[in-house]
């Protein structure tokens, strides 16, 4: 078997559909939220399971209830299933409206990095760094490098680094990139109590302040 592009899921299928399915990659990506990545981008495969196959337009025009109770089915595709399908279907529609219903056409059709990265913003559920992270995967991982793709992928583009699931080329990888974000998640933690500490200073000095001319304006009075 050949090595795959994207062992993200830990199932073989569920990664091969990834990288012949450009639709269940980008769900696989709108899902990459507040459940373990492996998760993720296993659930396009069992969502096609379910549904018998990934289309743009079905998806797109499926019932929103409907959709949210296959999301839902045990296991569940995600933490928040409900709002999670309804991103998924809004994403869908964008697909029809802006690329012809065609997942690859949102990099097929970009001429540069900055293109490519305009795109992806474009798409619903894809804020500022998880289009950067995506654009970094499309390069790193799967060659689809239009000229200036570094740049717009930012530091998620750099060679040589594990800051995300653009990074992962096998278990090694997938550790490395665990523990970088951990060291990330510990050094926020680290740094907001005095974010914390510095937003009360600052909430109280106006208080502060009238209390003091409060005082000065009261002093005259009392010396009579």
């Amino acid at each position: 078997m050949a090595t795959l592009k994207l062992p993200l899921s830990g199932v073989d299928e569920a990664d091969e559909l990834l990288e012949k399915d450009a639709l269940a990659l980008l769900i696989g990506m709108v899902l990459d939220q507040q459940i373990p990545l492996e998760r993720a981008f296993r659930s396009p495969y069992d969502l096609q399971q379910r549904l018998g196959r990934l289309d743009v337009t079905q998806l797109a025009e499926a019932d929103a209830d409907e959709l949210g109770t296959v999301f839902s089915q045990a296991p569940a595709l995600h933490r928040f299933p409900g709002s999670m399908a309804k991103r998924v279907q809004e994403m869908c529609r964008h697909l029809l409206d802006a690329h012809g219903g065609s997942a690859s056409a949102v990099w097929d059709s970009a001429a540069t990095g900055a293109e490519l990265l305009a795109n992806v913003k474009a798409l619903p559920g894809f804020g500022e760094q998880k289009a950067r992270i995506f654009v970094a995967m499309l390069g790193k991982r799967l060659g689809v490098q239009p000229p200036g793709w570094q740049e717009a992928a930012g530091p998620f583009g750099e060679e040589g680094s594990f800051r995300s699931v653009a990074d992962i080329d096998g278990p090694e990888a997938l550790a490395q990139v665990r523990a970088y974000k951990q060291d990330m998640k510990a050094k926020a933690k680290a740094a907001a109590p005095a974010s914390d500490t510095k937003a009360k200073a600052a909430k109280k000095a106006p208080a502060a302040k009238a209390a003091k001319k409060a005082s000065k304006k009261a002093s005259p009075a009392a010396k009579k």
